[in-house]
């Protein structure tokens, strides 16, 4: 249908039959769908990895919502707006606005917090602002000063960072016996920039051939940290001929801190860097707050003291100002203290808002944790824990994954959250893997069979009780039955142990645990309970110490890059054999050219309009910039040119373009190439396109990325290897190939320590070590240790339940 009919048909009056009706929808894999979901309800769209269900929910449903909206704003305004573009899809009827809670990771700025995400920190400050208690004399302050983040909250030293970068004597001088002719002051410049600082400093009086350390403390201190720049007529010692000249000092401070803020040599800043001691400001103690600030205080406690606290704490400490009541509050409105009503209204809000996060499972995270730290799944918790206090009613919310990174005793209440949106008024469609999400969803659309050419059908959509009886759905065999599951194999016998003692870190307390080598190891416990410092830091560090230890390798969630010009061809190394194949061909060998040619990162072969990156950067007024698809190579990253080289009738971007699936069959003569995509595959990624730029890959998908690349090289030794929950956005059917990889690692000799959620997972393993019983401060014990069904039949753990039900025979 032409884009114009599409346009037109998608605009059309909505039913008010309680549907939205999809039709003709090709968005990527997608095979012209039709489907209809109800509103009002929680529906869950499954299917293995690159089936196309996001596609499906988030490429189309969502993005026609976002078009909609979009033109519904003033042209003038529209082109201020970053815009998608348009689905492809004949039409879709009956469909309300729409909110998208899609992974992210954290923001990368230090200042933004779990406070300022679900803004709880703007309710905490106007707290302290009109009830906090004074001290004797103090005027009242704005509830701006009380945030690190605004001209009057910040510290004047550190300004709002909490962390000063200071010179002392110890960082700008190195040896004390030494002059200032010697060179003393190390931090001032070398070459004819320091000689002449010399000359300067004996022009003003000071003795540059005595000991620094034999120089009065007020001598020293002028030097080192003064803030005046004197000029001096300096005669050049070596050259009585030369004309004097006007020569400035700079105090070793004043010089450091001037190259750091305004050289434009990288090579310089980072020179001078040695020099600076970097810690908490000593003025404002870390808290980023000025002191007028910390000397307010609400039920004792200052505003940088209640943003330390875990969420669990905070509800604790509001409590009892939200529980007074209308007969308790102080009579004058004028007054101050926690006895107001302006007080009693702000603590009762708080406390609704901060009882919804610790429902979600997140009552360990403080106010003041940098959203940096925090996993994608946390990040769209706290998402979604603000849209539920927003009032919003008649919107569809999108999410993807939200159970992704929860121990199932989190996902509960995860459920209750998303049927507190439903009862709300609102309709909420997930993209989920979890299936005991998926089973108290209303209606399951089952996307698949398989992933990328062989997906993109709806098989299924309906009550999820009718999925059984789908024949061709890989997702109905994981919702029957736990009893229909393969049993787990007989654990192993561990070879040796790993034996860590009164261990201290984080919330992780005078911990003993033996972690056994030879074996697959589950750490398991409720989201903030320890497992990823244990593994990923504790583990980590004392492995190498550790006699039958030869090898360490960390698999994490890290990005495989940062920019579009990095992928997972050229991450895993595959992309080199795939250039080699193209400058091997006769038409290559003509021309001249070689591997480089046909890289996307190198002049010539590149597109020069988008520098190989495929697209451009387009700047917006007032907003953030966005991308847009190059004009010149729509996309391709290379020169026309580049592109009349073909190998077996594909192009180099047509290569770049394939799946991972795809391409195992097209390169299957490229033995490199070959080995690289067959571990792909084993990872349960075979649905990733080979140019998918990094920044659009999930933690999970990077974590995977990364081993699949380490299953190539060839093992020597006994490694270690050590990952963070890579089960993450996995279908259940990609899990067991997951884990049939995992336990080829261990046969092959080596040893798997893995933080994991997923009960299939931790019942495959042949140890399991369970920390808690709860988050936070409430962790960091191991409340059981053993085989799964040992851990199973704990009455501490609560994974035993959830353990044990997938361990009955």
């Amino acid at each position: 249908m032409p884009a114009d009919r599409t346009r037109a048909s998608s605009s059309a009056p909505d039913p008010v039959d309680g549907f939205v009706r999809v039709r003709g929808a090709r968005e990527n894999n997608l095979r012209a769908v039709d489907v209809d979901v109800p509103r009002d309800r929680i529906v869950a769209f499954t299917g293995v990895s690159g089936s196309g269900k996001s596609s499906l929910a988030f490429g189309t449903v969502f993005a026609e919502a976002q078009r909609r909206f979009l033109e519904s704003v003033a042209p003038y305004a529209r082109r201020l707006i970053a815009q998608g573009s348009t689905p492809r899809v004949d039409s879709i009827t009956g469909l309300p606005p729409a909110v998208a809670l899609q992974q992210r990771r954290g923001a990368p700025s230090s200042r933004s917090s779990v406070g300022t995400v679900t803004t709880l920190s703007n309710s905490v400050r106007m707290l302290w602002s009109r009830a906090g208690t004074y001290p004797e004399g103090a005027d009242r302050l704005e509830s701006d000063s009380f945030s690190p983040n605004t001209v009057a909250g910040a510290c004047p030293r550190c300004h709002g960072l909490g962390v000063a970068h200071e010179v002392t004597e110890a960082s700008a001088v190195r040896d004390p016996s030494l002059s200032i002719r010697d060179g003393a002051i190390a931090a001032w410049p070398g070459a004819w920039q320091g000689k002449n600082l010399r000359d300067v400093t004996a022009v003003l009086g000071y003795d540059i051939d005595r000991p620094w350390r034999e120089l009065s403390r007020e001598d020293r201190d002028w030097l080192l940290f003064t803030e005046e720049q004197p000029v001096v007529e300096v005669q050049p010692q070596r050259d009585r001929v030369a004309k004097p000249y006007k020569g400035r000092f700079w105090s070793a401070r004043q010089f450091v801190l001037h190259t750091l803020a305004d050289s434009q040599s990288e090579t310089q800043r980072t020179k001078v860097l040695q020099f600076v001691e970097s810690g908490p400001c000593s003025l404002c103690v870390g808290t980023g707050l000025t002191r007028a600030a910390l000397a307010v205080t609400v039920a004792g406690r200052t505003v940088a003291e209640l943003n330390a606290l875990p969420l669990t704490e905070v509800a604790e400490l509001l409590r009892p100002i939200a529980a007074i009541t209308d007969a308790g509050v102080a009579t004058s409105r004028a007054s101050s203290g926690e006895r107001t009503e302006v007080a009693v209204a702000i603590s009762r809000d708080l406390l609704a808002r901060v009882e919804v996060l610790t429902e979600l499972g997140l009552g360990y995270l403080s106010l003041g944790r940098a959203t940096p730290t925090l996993s994608p799944g946390e990040m769209q918790r706290l998402r979604i824990a603000t849209q539920l206090r927003s009032g919003l009613f008649g919107v569809v919310y999108v999410l993807d994954e939200p159970s992704a990174g929860l121990h199932p005793a989190d996902a509960e209440p995860l459920v209750e959250v998303l049927e507190q949106l439903v009862a709300s008024g609102n309709s909420v469609f997930v993209v989920e893997h979890d299936m005991d999400v998926v089973r108290r969803a209303d209606w399951v659309v089952d996307v698949g069979p398989a992933a990328g050419a062989g997906g993109g059908e709806v098989l299924y959509s309906g009550p999820v009780a009718g999925l059984a009886d789908v024949e061709a759905s890989v997702t109905r065999r994981f919702l029957g039955a736990e009893e229909a599951r393969p049993a787990p194999r007989e654990p192993r016998t561990p070879a040796a142990w790993l034996e860590l003692r009164d261990v201290t870190r984080h919330n992780l307390r005078a911990l003993d645990v033996d972690v056994p080598l030879g074996v697959l190891t589950a750490v398991t416990g409720v989201s903030g309970s320890g497992k990823s410092t244990l593994v990923g830091h504790v583990v980590a560090e004392r492995a190498v110490e550790h006699p039958g230890v030869d090898r360490v390798v960390q698999v994490d969630q890290k990005p495989i890059g940062r920019t579009p010009r990095s992928n997972l061809a050229t991450y895993t190394g595959l992309f080199d054999a795939v250039r080699a194949s193209f400058a091997a061909t006769d038409e290559a060998r003509a021309r001249g050219w070689g591997a480089g040619r046909f890289s996307f990162n190198v002049v010539g072969g590149r597109c020069e309009v988008c520098q190989g990156e495929g697209s451009v950067s387009v700047e917006l007024l007032f907003l953030p910039g966005s991308y847009a698809p190059c004009p010149e190579c729509h996309g391709s990253r290379y020169a026309p040119e580049t592109l009349e080289v073909t190998w077996h009738g594909a192009t180099v971007a047509d290569v770049l373009g394939m799946t991972v699936e795809e391409a195992a069959g097209f390169l299957a003569e490229v033995p490199a190439a070959a080995r690289a995509l067959e571990a792909l595959r084993q990872v349960g990624l075979g649905y990733l396109r080979l140019g998918q730029p990094a920044p659009e890959l999930s933690g999970g998908e990077a974590q995977r990325i990364k081993l699949a690349t380490e299953l190539q090289r060839a093992r020597g030794g006994h490694t270690l290897y050590l990952l963070d929950e890579p089960t993450t956005g996995l279908h259940p059917a990609d899990v067991e190939l997951l884990v049939a990889q995992l336990q080829r690692l261990v046969d092959a000799g080596g040893t798997v320590v893995l933080v994991e959620h997923a009960m299939d997972v931790v019942a495959a393993a042949d140890h399991v070590i369970d920390l808690g019983p709860g988050g936070g401060d409430a962790g960091g014990q191991v409340v059981a240790s053993g085989t799964p069904r040992e851990v199973a039949a704990s009455t501490a753990s609560r994974t035993a339940p959830y353990l044990a039900r997938r361990l009955r025979p």
